[in-house]
C-alpha cells in the first residue's frame, strides 16, 4: 500500500469517529456494562468478550508491524512495546480483576469492538511498521518529551481509578456506590479520562495520522460513554455531587 491511500484510509477512519461520536451523544447509549441492554440481541460472557475484542489489536498491530518493509528502529520498538505492554494489561489482567464473573455483554457489541480493535491495530502497526523510521535523537524532541509525560500520566490515572472502581465494593456487597476520592472529586470517569491523556499522548510522541486517529476514536467511544454514566450517576444518587464533570474536570 503507497502512503497516499494509507493517509485516505485514516482520514475516512477519522471522519467515522467524529461521527460515532455525534451518534453515541445524541442518539445511543452503547449497551455496555451498565447500560446492558437484554433486548439488544444474542449475549455473551462479559469476561470472555472482553478478551475477544482486546486480543485483536496487539496481535494485529504487531502483525502489520513486524512484517512491515521499513526499518524498525530503537524508537519504533518503544511504540510497539508501549502499544502491547497497554493491552496485555487489558486483554490479560483488567478482565480477570472484576467481581462480576458472570456479567455479559452483547455479541452486536463484541463485534463491534473487534472491528474497532482491528482498524487501530492495523493502522498503527503499518504505519510503524512500513512509513517512518524514529532516528535516535527523537527522543530529545519536544513531541517525545511531551507526548511521553502524558502517556504515562494517562496510564497512572486510568489504571488508578480502574482499581478504586474495582474495590469499590466489600467482599459480598452487590449494587452501585458513588466512587470517592482522587479525580473522582472533579469527574465521573477518571479512568476514561486518563485513557484520553494516554492516547493523546502516544499521538503526539509518534506524531503520525494513524495515532492520532486513534487519539480521535478514543475521545469519541470514552466521551459519549462517560456522559452517559455520569447521567445515570446523577439519576440514581440524588446526592450526587453536583459540581462534578463526566470526563475533564472543570469543562466537560
Amino acid at each position: 500500500m503507497d502512503k497516499l491511500t494509507f493517509y485516505y484510509i485514516a482520514l475516512g477512519w477519522s471522519i467515522l469517529a467524529v461521527l460515532a461520536y455525534i451518534m453515541l451523544t445524541k442518539f445511543i447509549v452503547a449497551p455496555f456494562g451498565r447500560h446492558t441492554r437484554k433486548d439488544f440481541g444474542p449475549m455473551i460472557n462479559n469476561t470472555l468478550g472482553w478478551v475477544l475484542m482486546e486480543v485483536v489489536s496487539p496481535t494485529v498491530f504487531l502483525y502489520f508491524f513486524i512484517t512491515g518493509s521499513g526499518e524498525k528502529t530503537f524508537i519504533n520498538w518503544i511504540f510497539a512495546g508501549l502499544w502491547t505492554v497497554h493491552y496485555i494489561n487489558r486483554t490479560f489482567i483488567y478482565p480477570f480483576q472484576q467481581k462480576n464473573k458472570k456479567g455479559k455483554m452483547p455479541v452486536a457489541i463484541l463485534v463491534s469492538a473487534i472491528f474497532f480493535n482491528l482498524m487501530n491495530g492495523f493502522l498503527n502497526g503499518y504505519y510503524l511498521g512500513n512509513f517512518i523510521s524514529y532516528p535516535t535523537d527523537w527522543l530529545y524532541s519536544p513531541q517525545f518529551i511531551i507526548g511521553i509525560i502524558l502517556f504515562f500520566t494517562g496510564v497512572f490515572i486510568n489504571i488508578k481509578s480502574d482499581t478504586m472502581l474495582l474495590n469499590l465494593r466489600k467482599p459480598g456487597e452487590t449494587g452501585y456506590k458513588i466512587p470517592r476520592g482522587f479525580l473522582f472529586e472533579k469527574i465521573s470517569c477518571p479512568n476514561h479520562f486518563g485513557e484520553i491523556i494516554e492516547w493523546t499522548g502516544f499521538a503526539i510522541m509518534t506524531w503520525n495520522v494513524a495515532s492520532f486517529s486513534f487519539a480521535l476514536w478514543t475521545f469519541a467511544n470514552l466521551a459519549p460513554r462517560s456522559e452517559a454514566h455520569h447521567k445515570w450517576y446523577k439519576e440514581k444518587f440524588k446526592d450526587y455531587p453536583k459540581d462534578r464533570k463526566a470526563v475533564i474536570p472543570f469543562l466537560y
